[in-house]
């Protein structure tokens, strides 16, 4: 349990959680200014670091610099703005001052206010274990424009060096891991789609340039936003170097006056050091805690029909899927696209979400049922926010749609996005949602979100710029009515693969799509990267075909398997055109799963060999005393022997029985040499190993 605690006398407010501490006072101008945030220290240490604000090297450089817990624009600040606030009379530079605070439990609330407008500023601490997460609340009594808001700006300590660790990508190669050493000046990881992205994920990481996967010292700061966002690194030439994030762009300009608050999303920071691996289990530990709504649960395995039937869809064709789905030991039977409307193709039929009656002549309660009886449970892709030109829904409302009155509506996969910051469209997709699920009794929507914004324009409202916020915190009140009213729903997000992961998305859904790309040698790439912030209970990933449909590269159906069961299993094949071995081989790989599932969902993970190169890749988890250990060789070179994988997470002073093999190991051992994981031989070569801890 955390604690936070006000040092009246030292005006300093200390954040102990864990194993860190977090901590900030008030300057001499009454302006929250930051003091600490690393290894735990005691309040009377705290104080000691708790000092006087300096004075000016001279006339152009300030040590103080960067250390505004909220980097105010204006006056001699010339630091990288978190807020930007312009007010009625054309006045930028903003003056605020402490006014009072208010701790509730493992809440700080710091109340400020501007020094002669009716502005006030109130910034949000909460603790979770060693996670703070922050936010920021505006509101005033006449109104202002707000350029920039960011939820935070976290000061790091002084370092010889920085390094930063994000992940880059596109459709189809989500979260590819950088590492590279911090520039001086303004660093920008953004989105300015109207989602999450697939080019950038809203988190970044910081060393000193020596932190390894085991040791080392580092500093994270996660967004809890699915629209456009940013987060800026700032170094400066006197060492010093900050976060700041926070929703928005450049160019979207906030309102907030009587009546009209701005709140801020949630920015989390962790300090850890214990090296990228604890950094990563440390967030993993915080989403299942404190973000995801079912965490206890175990994710099924799931089937979906997409790469079986594309847009052909038929009641029939379903339902023999869904037979040979249940005979696998399938749990969840999803059917993709192509139930509803017009929807042969991704031209026509999007927005008309009635089940088309040609494919479905008494509905979907035949199919839902037949599913149900087969002892799945049965989901279903829709796709709210989107909607075709040729569409009914278009033909009767082509107002919903994003767009500016003299441009043309740009389409891309034959799309327009719907705005649902306006209150009819939230109520018709609400209407038909809550219908859909209710009447049919359906168990799992795979939500989708295809493209990203453009024309993002709202003619006849005043305010047009608040549909960037408006419009994501729309879907967010969307999914959390649903899940209100329907307790049993469980919700996969996704968008054209991975462009809509974030811990905001995460707060209402169960699981997320990683990818549209299953290629089991990317995705190994695609997982690692993604493991650095989120945790492997709700990663979905799918057995898929061979030729992979993205890369045309086959794969032995047993390393497919063995990559995808290191997340949410799925599978997506064309299982009914499956040979019999393959369904032989399958039916016992997901036995397999649903024994290990417990460790995989719910234990510890530990990236034991990243897949830098194409040799042996190697991953850990371990959950009570268990522990499950994935090995996988991409290709063999020179008739190399195999080296031990040095495990972790064990208990030196027990011993560990191997399920398959029965052979027993010493923790130690495991620990200090390894386990050799008797790869079959040649490229494409994987295996899963079950140790159990046993009682001495």
């Amino acid at each position: 349990m955390g604690e936070i605690r006000f040092l009246e006398d030292h005006r300093t407010w200390v954040l102990t959680g864990t194993s860190s501490t977090y901590a900030l006072r008030l300057d001499e101008d009454d302006v929250p200014a930051h003091v600490y945030w690393g290894p735990p220290l005691a309040a009377a240490d705290v104080v000691e670091l708790a000092g006087k604000t300096l004075p000016w090297w001279d006339g152009f450089n300030d040590p103080n610099e960067g250390l505004g817990e909220l980097a105010a624009d204006g006056g001699t600040r010339y630091w990288t703005p978190a807020l930007q606030v312009r007010f009625a009379d054309g006045t930028r530079a903003l003056e605020w001052r402490y006014e009072t605070h208010e701790i509730t439990g493992d809440h700080l609330a710091i109340r400020c206010t501007d020094r002669h407008y009716p502005f006030r500023i109130t910034l949000h601490y909460r603790l979770r274990g060693d996670v703070v997460e922050r936010w920021t609340e505006l509101a005033a009594d006449t109104e202002a424009e707000v350029i920039r808001a960011d939820s935070a700006t976290w000061a790091l300590p002084v370092f010889e060096d920085y390094r930063l660790s994000h992940v880059t990508g596109r459709w189809a190669a989500e979260t590819q891991l950088r590492r590279v050493p911090a520039p001086h000046g303004e660093t920008v990881f953004a989105s300015r789609r109207g989602i999450t992205g697939h080019h950038a994920n809203p988190w970044v990481m910081v060393d000193d340039g020596t932190a390894t996967e085991r040791h080392g010292e580092v500093y994270g700061v996660a967004l809890a936003w699915s629209g456009s966002w940013r987060l800026t690194t700032t170094r400066s030439s006197t060492g010093r170097l900050t976060v700041s994030g926070g929703f928005g762009q450049d160019g979207v300009v906030h309102r907030v006056g009587p009546g009209k608050p701005l709140t801020t999303p949630i920015a989390a920071g962790l300090y850890t050091r214990g090296g990228f691996g604890a950094a990563s289990r440390a967030w993993h530990a915080y989403v299942l805690d404190h973000v995801l709504p079912h965490p206890g649960e175990l994710r099924p395995v799931l089937y979906n029909s997409w790469e079986a039937t594309g847009f052909d869809v038929t009641e029939a064709g379903q339902r023999a899927l869904a037979e040979r789905a249940a005979a696998l030991g399938v749990e969840l039977f999803v059917m993709d696209d192509g139930w509803f409307g017009a929807r042969t193709g991704d031209h026509a039929g999007l927005g008309d979400w009635q089940v088309n009656r040609e494919r479905f002549p008494d509905g979907l309660g035949p199919l839902v049922e037949a599913v149900h009886g087969l002892g799945m449970k049965f989901g279903i892709w829709v796709e709210p926010e989107m909607v075709n030109p040729d569409s009914d829904l278009y033909r009767a409302h082509p107002d919903w749609v994003l767009h500016h009155p003299h441009r043309r509506r740009s389409e891309l996969r034959n799309q327009l996005v719907l705005n649902f910051a306006r209150p009819d469209v939230a109520a018709w997709a609400r209407g038909w949602l809550d219908r859909l699920v209710g009447e049919h009794g359906i168990d799992f929507l795979k939500w989708d979100m295809n493209r990203p914004f453009s024309e993002a324009g709202w003619p006849g409202e005043a305010d047009q710029d608040r549909l960037w916020v408006d419009h994501t915190r729309a879907v967010y009140a969307l999914m959390d009515r649903l899940r209100a009213d329907h307790p049993g729903l469980r919700i996969e997000a996704c968008s054209g693969g991975g462009g809509r992961i974030d811990l905001g998305v995460l707060a209402r859904t169960d699981q997320v799509w990683t990818s549209d790309n299953t290629d089991a040698l990317d995705r190994l790439r695609i997982q690692h990267g993604y493991s650095h912030v989120y945790p492997a209970r709700a990663m979905s990933a799918w057995v898929t075909d061979n030729p992979n449909f993205v890369t045309a590269r086959s794969v032995p159906l047993r390393f497919r398997f063995h990559v995808a069961m290191a997340g949410v299993l799925g599978v997506g094949g064309d299982i009914v055109r499956w040979p019999v071995e393959d369904v032989a081989l399958a039916r016992d790989l997901i036995a397999l799963y649903k024994d290990i599932r417990p460790v995989v969902q719910h234990g510890a993970q530990y990236r034991l060999r990243p897949p830098a190169d194409d040799g042996v890749t190697a991953l850990q988890y371990v959950h009570g005393g268990r522990a499950v250990v994935f090995a996988y060789r991409q290709a063999a070179h020179f008739n190399a022997p195999e080296r031990p994988l040095r495990l972790d997470g064990l208990d030196p002073a027990a011993r560990y029985r191997d399920a398959d093999t029965g052979r027993t190991h010493s923790g130690a051992v495991l620990l200090a040499h390894g386990l050799v994981p008797a790869l079959p031989a040649g490229d494409f070569a994987s295996t899963v190993v079950r140790l159990d801890r046993i009682k001495i």
